[in-house]
């Protein structure tokens, strides 16, 4: 459940109720209201019923986004969006607006309004996109408050890293070694090591800060849509484009542009960024002209993009243009000595967002996360302390206050668990043990191999399946298969 609490404001039931329906099934919790004095009693008074009979209920969120009609009786969405942005500024609206009045809703948008949406709704799903890029929007600033905050606070670490390691020293240096030039990136490395991270890093120590850093997750827009978010569009130039509209690329003239998972980037679009690459210009869907502009450009994968490149997945002109420096990021395996110090940083973050007052983390406790493998990385260490500092009743994390992989009461360490565990999937891992070979990189890889094996034999080679019980997605199965050489089975 997302449960971002949004107050749809149109003084049309249908309109409400549709709306309603659709956001609900989306996750979102939903009031609404029929006109702008009653979305102002919701917003002033919460548990209040309005005159149309909305209930926003007692202990739900605070309204967090705003839907609202242009033109309603009596107060409209004018005068509404000035009382937001006065009282209530921590409150994104959106406007809806007829076909006439969008010269208005855009006018409105140079206001405060974050943007609009065109009536009568052809597509709902609009709104529900209109709503993410929203909430992306908002988790961006917010990471930037982050950011500003650590980079005032933090000293043992760089451009918001933690850790003194030797590979984190590296990285260090790379980044301000290369920072200021407009050089493309490639950023490698496992999920949840920071690869965003690094290309703020990028954008913050080169003189392009002034501008925008603009990300961008390319598996995360459907195909359809990516182009025009990329490179904005004339109005007219499909069914739903009722007004011009600047894309990524423009947002961050000046600046960074950040294309994460540029491994999801469909085929057809690939051949188009390549031409913005090299062209350095951009044309907007629809027209007819390039646009000339001064973008850096940052991408980040998980994927192996070399073997993509081999199966035809990425072009490889593509591939070779976004690579011209490479940034791999080590996973948290490679760098356990910087545990104690991430440990106690997340401990201190959450302290400050759940209004605790845990003053320490046991040595205990400290010596078992630095002797476990994270597959999950940095993201994984952080969910481990929140989830210990949740259930921890004194001023000091115990081993009892780990989650169940990591407590006390499961008798040993995750690590001695997982020989045994090996042994018995297959005696390809007991050799390994024996021979003193005790390389978290390659244990891991061989029990990969295993567990993949076992998915495919137990399915009958039926890929999709197997992907299920491994609980990865289809499509990094087949990459792992022939990473692995497991393509015959």
């Amino acid at each position: 459940m997302n449960e971002q609490h949004i107050l749809v404001v149109d003084d049309e039931q249908g309109v409400r109720e549709t709306l309603g329906v659709t956001l609900r099934r989306n996750g979102y919790l939903v009031s609404t209201a029929a006109t702008a004095e009653e979305a102002l009693e919701a917003l002033r008074a919460p548990g209040t019923p309005g005159t149309s009979g909305t209930l926003r209920r007692p202990g739900t969120r605070p309204v967090g986004v705003v839907i609202s009609d242009v033109r309603m009786p009596g107060m409209g969405g004018e005068a509404l969006l000035d009382r937001i942005i006065t009282s209530h500024p921590e409150v994104t609206v959106i406007i809806m607006s007829a076909f006439g009045s969008q010269d208005e809703a855009i006018e409105l948008i140079k206001k405060g309004a974050y943007d609009y949406i065109s009536k009568p709704i052809l597509h709902l799903n609009e709104v529900v996109f209109t709503l993410r890029k929203a909430e992306e929007r908002e988790r961006l600033k917010a990471e930037n408050r982050q950011l500003r905050r650590e980079l005032g606070t933090v000293k043992m670490g760089f451009a918001g890293f933690i850790g003194r390691s030797r590979p984190m020293l590296q990285l260090f240096e790379t980044i301000r070694k290369i920072a200021e030039y407009k050089t493309t990136v490639l950023i490698t490395g496992e999920s949840g090591t920071g690869k965003e991270l690094v290309a703020r890093a990028l954008h913050q120590e080169s003189r392009r800060n002034l501008a925008a850093f603009i990300p961008v997750n390319c598996g995360a827009i459907p195909g359809e849509l990516l182009e025009s978010e990329l490179f904005g569009h004339k109005r007219g130039a499909f069914t739903d484009a009722s007004r011009d509209k600047r894309g990524l690329f423009e947002e961050a003239d000046k600046g960074t542009l950040f294309l994460d998972e540029i491994g999801e980037l469909p085929v057809g679009l690939q051949v188009k960024l390549l031409r913005a690459l090299q062209e350095e210009t951009i044309r907007r869907v629809g027209e007819n002209r390039d646009r000339k502009l001064d973008v850096r450009v940052v991408a980040a994968t998980v994927r192996n993009l070399a073997a993509d490149v081999e199966t035809g997945a990425f072009r490889e002109d593509l591939y070779y243009r976004l690579n011209v420096f490479n940034i791999h990021l080590p996973p948290l395996r490679e760098r356990l000595e910087d545990v104690p110090e991430l440990a106690n940083h997340f401990l201190g973050r959450v302290n400050k967002r759940l209004g605790r007052s845990i003053e320490r983390i046991h040595p205990d406790v400290l010596k078992r996360l630095m002797a476990a493998a994270w597959p999950g990385n940095v993201r994984e260490l952080e969910n481990c302390i929140e989830h210990a500092a949740v259930l921890c009743d004194g001023n000091e994390i115990t081993l009892e206050d780990l989650p169940e992989a990591f407590s006390a009461a499961a008798g040993q360490h995750p690590l001695a668990l997982a020989v045994p565990f090996a042994s018995a999937l297959s005696p390809a891992f007991a050799p390994a043990v024996a021979d003193g070979d005790l390389s978290i990189k390659r244990a891991s890889r061989r029990m990969e191999k295993e567990l993949i094996r076992r998915a495919l034999i137990k399915t009958g080679g039926n890929r999709t399946n197997s992907a299920k019980l491994l609980e990865i997605s289809h499509r990094a199965l087949l990459y792992k298969m022939k990473e692995y050489g497991l393509t015959d089975l």
